[in-house]
C-alpha cells in the first residue's frame, strides 16, 4: 500500500541521472535505473517521474536517465547497473505515434525532446531500449517494461507501421516483466517483492512469459489463431478490452509459438488519499538541468503549470485507448489536494498567475462515478456508460462538485486565470439537467479564452456508431446552449470542433455530409482534421484490420488507401461555400 501521508509540495531534489549527483546523495549504486523515450521531465504529467517518486517513497534509490545515446554505451552506462531491476518507458506518447503521422510522414518536432527536433526518439523505443541493455549489461538483474507503448501491445496486437498482426511485445523484446496499466500499485509490488527475494510473478497487474499454460485463467486464441483467422482476432481483443478493471477481472493466458504470454489480473485502483500522496511528491515540474544545454522542452509550456484532478475515462470513444490503459473507473484527487497544488504554483518564481490546465482526460468526469461500477466494477457484453445513443441510467451526471472546485481554485491568491483545456464531454453537459448549464455559465466566463474545443469527430449517425461517439442532436443542442449563455455573458467566443476523417465505415460521401453540416448547422469551415491512426489497444484498430464490425463481425468499409484518405481530410476543411458545399454532398450522395 502507498505511504498515505502527504508532503505538501514541498520542495527537493531530482531523481539523480549523473554519477556526480549519485555521490551527493552518497549513494555508490542505484536500486533502480529507469530509461524514458523522453527528455527526463520532474512532473506528475510524466509517467517515468512519478514511478520514479513512488520507488522512492518506498525507500529505494532510483535514477533516471531520458532519451539515451542508442548507438553507444555513454547513456546506458552512466548510472551503472542497478541492484533489483531495469525500467523501461517508450515515453508519454507511443514512439511509432510520435515519430508518424497517419499518412506514415515522419514528424519533424517533438514536444518531449530539448530543442524541439525529432531526433532522439527511436521507432519503437521500448524494444531499442532494452536491447541496448542487453547489449551492454550482460545477465544482468530482470528488464521490466511499463508505459503506455507497452501496456497497449501486451498481446497480440495490430500494428498500423508495419501493416501486421505483431507477437506480445515481451516475445518481441528481451524483457523479462512488465508492468501495465497505470501500475502504481504493481510498482511498489515490483520494487518491494524484488528487494525481499520474493516471486514476482503474482503481482497483480504483471505480465510474463512461461514455459506451461496457467490452466486456472482465460484462455484466449494463440498468436497463430489470430494469424490465421481474423474473427479470432477479434475475440482476443474483446477479452482483452473486458478484463481490465480489479474488481472482477481474471488472468489470461496467450500461446505464442509454443509458449505463453501470462497477463495477471489487474492491479487495484488507487483510494483518493493514494491519489492525493502521489500528486503531492516533490516533483520539480522542470526538465532536469542535464537537458539544458540543448534547448528547451516545449511540452513544459502546458504541463508545468497544469493540474491533473483524476485519472480514469468512461467515455469509451473507440478510437481512443485511454479505457484500456487508464481504466474506465475515475480516480479524484480531493478539493484540499488540488488547492493546495495551486498554492503551491503562487510559490514559484516563474509562476504568471496562469494554471494552463485543471482537467483529466476528460475534465467534466472529475467528482463523480457510477455506485454499481464503484462495488461491482465495469459492466461488460458490451454495456457501456454512454454510446451514440444514451447515457446509462446509472450514471447520475453531476457537475456540482466540479464547479465549486473551479470556484475554490479561483479565490486561491495569485492565480489570475484557471483554463479547462482538457477534454470536455459536451454530452454530459446536455444530459445534466441540474447543474450542466451552469457548469458551462462557469467555463465561458472563466475558464476559456475566446474559444472552447469539443470533439464531435463526425455528424454520420453510421461513423458515429462506429466510433462510439454521441449523435449530432447533442452537438446541435450543446451549440446553441453555448452560443446563448455566450449572449447572455456579452461574449463573443467560439466553439472549435476536432473532426476524424477516413475512419473504419467513413466514406467519401460521409465527408461530403460532415462538409455541409459544418457549414449549415454551424456556420463555419473547419480549419483542420486529422486522418484517422489505428493505434494499438483500441477496437477503432481491430476494425481497421479485420475490416468487420468487432460487435456483429459484419463487414464495414474500411478506407486504406493513402490518396483517398487524404482526400476525405480535404473534402471537409476545404474553403467552399454553402451552396457549393451543398452541391458537392449531392453529388456524393448520388455517388
Amino acid at each position: 500500500m502507498l505511504n498515505k501521508n502527504i508532503n505538501n509540495f514541498s520542495q527537493n531534489k531530482f531523481l539523480p541521472t549523473t554519477k556526480e549527483e549519485m555521490k551527493q546523495r552518497g549513494w555508490e549504486e542505484l536500486d533502480v535505473v529507469l530509461i524514458t523515450g523522453d527528455a527526463y521531465i520532474d512532473s506528475p504529467f510524466m509517467g517515468i517521474a512519478v514511478v520514479g517518486r513512488i520507488l522512492e517513497d518506498i525507500g529505494l534509490r532510483v535514477g533516471i536517465i531520458g532519451q539515451p545515446d542508442v548507438n553507444s554505451d555513454i547513456d546506458v552506462k552512466r548510472l551503472g547497473e542497478p541492484k533489483l531491476f531495469w525500467g523501461v518507458s517508450g515515453g508519454s506518447i507511443d514512439s511509432m505515434v510520435s515519430n508518424y503521422t497517419a499518412s506514415k510522414k515522419f514528424r519533424n518536432d517533438d514536444d518531449y525532446t530539448p530543442g524541439g527536433k525529432n531526433n532522439k526518439r527511436p521507432d519503437r523505443a521500448t524494444l531499442v531500449y532494452t536491447n541496448l541493455i542487453r547489449r551492454y549489461f550482460k545477465n544482468t538483474v530482470p528488464i521490466v517494461l511499463g508505459g503506455i507503448e507497452a501496456s497497449l501491445r501486451r498481446l497480440t496486437h495490430y500494428d498500423y507501421w508495419s501493416n501486421t498482426l505483431r507477437k506480445p511485445i515481451l516475445f518481441d523484446s528481451k524483457a523479462d516483466y512488465m508492468v501495465y496499466g497505470m501500475a502504481e500499485q504493481a510498482i511498489i509490488d515490483l520494487g518491494t517483492y524484488l528487494k525481499e527475494g520474493k516471486d514476482v510473478r503474482t503481482i497483480a497487474g504483471l505480465c510474463y512469459i512461461s514455459k506451461e499454460p496457467k490452466d486456472d485463467y482465460l484462455q484466449i486464441p494463440s498468436h497463430k489463431e489470430c494469424l490465421a483467422n481474423k474473427e479470432k482476432y477479434i475475440d482476443l481483443f474483446r477479452t482483452f478490452y473486458d478484463n481490465n478493471d480489479p474488481i472482477y477481472s481474471k488472468g489470461l493466458c496467450q500461446e505464442v509459438d509454443g509458449r505463453y504470454l501470462i497477463q495477471n489480473p489487474p492491479s487495484r485502483h488507487l483510494e483518493e488519499e493514494e491519489m492525493d500522496k502521489i500528486a503531492s511528491y516533490p516533483y520539480q515540474r522542470d526538465a532536469h538541468p542535464y537537458h539544458a544545454k540543448d534547448g528547451k522542452v516545449k511540452c513544459l509550456e502546458t504541463i508545468k503549470f497544469s493540474i491533473m484532478t483524476h485519472h480514469g475515462c468512461w467515455g469509451e470513444c473507440n478510437f481512443c485507448a485511454i479505457a484500456a490503459h487508464q481504466g474506465r473507473t475515475i480516480r479524484t484527487r480531493s478539493e484540499q489536494n488540488i488547492i493546495s497544488e495551486a498554492k503551491h504554483f503562487t510559490t514559484m518564481k516563474d509562476f504568471k498567475g496562469i494554471i494552463s490546465d485543471v482537467g483529466g482526460p476528460t475534465a467534466n468526469m472529475y467528482g463523480y462515478e457510477c455506485k454499481k461500477k464503484i462495488n461491482l466494477g465495469t459492466c461488460v457484453d458490451n454495456k457501456r456508460c454512454v454510446d451514440a445513443h444514451r447515457l446509462c441510467r446509472t450514471m447520475k451526471v453531476d457537475h456540482s462538485r466540479n464547479i465549486q472546485l473551479l470556484k475554490d481554485i479561483r479565490k486561491v491568491p495569485g492565480v489570475k486565470k484557471a483554463f479547462v483545456a482538457s477534454g470536455v464531454r459536451y454530452d454530459l453537459i446536455t444530459a445534466d439537467k441540474v447543474y450542466g448549464k451552469e457548469y458551462l455559465k462557469q467555463m465561458i466566463d472563466h475558464h476559456i479564452s475566446g474559444q472552447m474545443k469539443v470533439a464531435p469527430e463526425h455528424t454520420n449517425d453510421e461513423v458515429l456508431h462506429h466510433m462510439g461517439k454521441p449523435g449530432k442532436q447533442t452537438l446541435i443542442d450543446f451549440k446553441k446552449m453555448y452560443d446563448d449563455l455566450n449572449k447572455e455573458s456579452g461574449k463573443k467566443q467560439f466553439l472549435t470542433y476536432y473532426l476524424i476523417a477516413a475512419h473504419p465505415g467513413c466514406e467519401e460521401k460521409h465527408m461530403h455530409e460532415l462538409k455541409q453540416f459544418t457549414t449549415h448547422e454551424l456556420k463555419m469551415n473547419p480549419e483542420q482534421a486529422q486522418i484517422f491512426t489505428p493505434t494499438p489497444g483500441t477496437y477503432s484498430a481491430v476494425m481497421y484490420y479485420t475490416e468487420l464490425d468487432p460487435f456483429t463481425k459484419k463487414k464495414i468499409f474500411v478506407e486504406k488507401d493513402p490518396r483517398r484518405k487524404e482526400r476525405q481530410k480535404e473534402i471537409v476543411i476545404e474553403k467552399k461555400s454553402f451552396c457549393n458545399s451543398k452541391q458537392k454532398f449531392t453529388q456524393g450522395m448520388q455517388g
